[in-house]
C-alpha cells in the first residue's frame, strides 16, 4: 500500500508530537555516554540498520569520540506498510565480523524479530560481542523477549514516525517523535 504526499501530509496534522526534537537530542546524548563507558577501547564496529537507523546512527555517530567503525546491513519485515511480515535481508555488512565487538543501531524495538534475527546472524557469522541499540522502544510484551542493550526512548504501543522512523515511506525526516493519532 502507498499513499501520496497529501495523505502524508495529512497524517502528520492529525499526529500526537510524543518527543520534540530536543527530547531526542538529550536520549541521543545519553546514549552516547552509555555507549562510550562500555564499548570504549575496544574497537566497536557499529552497523546501522537501514533505513531506520541512519539518521539516529548519524547523530550518535558524531557523539562518540572514540575510535570506532561502521557498516551497515539491511533487513527489514515491514517494506513501507504498517505492519511487519517475513524477514527479508536486503544487504549484508561488507565487513567480516569475526572476531568483532559489534554495536547493532536501529530505530526502533517493536516485536523484536527483526532486531534479534540481525543480532543473531552477527554471532553466527563469529562476532565475539554483540550489543543493540534503539532510538525508541515500544512498551509491550514480546514474544521472543528480545531486549536491547541501550535504549533511547520509549513509547506506548502506538505506530511511531520521525527521526528515522517512517509512515509508509514519510516522515522519516522530521526532527521529533509523532504518533498516529490512537482509535
Amino acid at each position: 500500500m502507498s499513499i501520496t504526499p497529501q495523505q502524508a501530509a495529512e497524517v502528520l496534522a492529525t499526529a500526537d508530537q510524543i518527543y520534540s526534537q530536543a527530547d531526542v537530542e538529550r536520549a541521543l546524548d545519553r546514549l552516547a555516554m552509555e555507549i562510550t563507558g562500555k564499548l570504549s577501547g575496544k574497537d566497536p564496529l557499529l552497523l546501522c540498520v537501514l533505513n531506520g537507523a541512519l539518521i539516529p546512527t548519524g547523530h550518535l555517530l558524531t557523539r562518540l569520540n572514540f575510535p570506532l567503525r561502521h557498516d551497515y546491513i539491511h533487513a527489514t519485515r515491514y517494506r513501507g506498510g504498517t505492519s511487519g511480515t517475513e524477514l527479508e535481508w536486503i544487504g549484508r555488512p561488507s565487513t567480516e565480523l569475526t572476531g568483532e565487538t559489534v554495536l547493532v543501531v536501529d530505530d526502533i524495538l517493536d516485536e523484536g524479530v527483526t532486531l534479534s534475527s540481525i543480532v543473531a546472524a552477527c554471532r553466527e557469522a563469529g562476532a565475539k560481542a554483540v550489543y543493540s541499540l534503539v532510538l525508541v522502544e515500544k512498551i509491550h510484551k514480546r514474544g521472543n523477549g528480545f531486549v536491547a542493550d541501550f535504549v533511547g526512548l520509549t513509547v506506548e504501543d502506538r505506530y511511531v514516525f520521525g527521526y528515522g522512523m517512517d509512515y509508509m515511506e514519510y516522515h522519516r525526516n522530521l526532527p521529533g517523535i509523532y504518533a498516529v493519532p490512537a482509535d
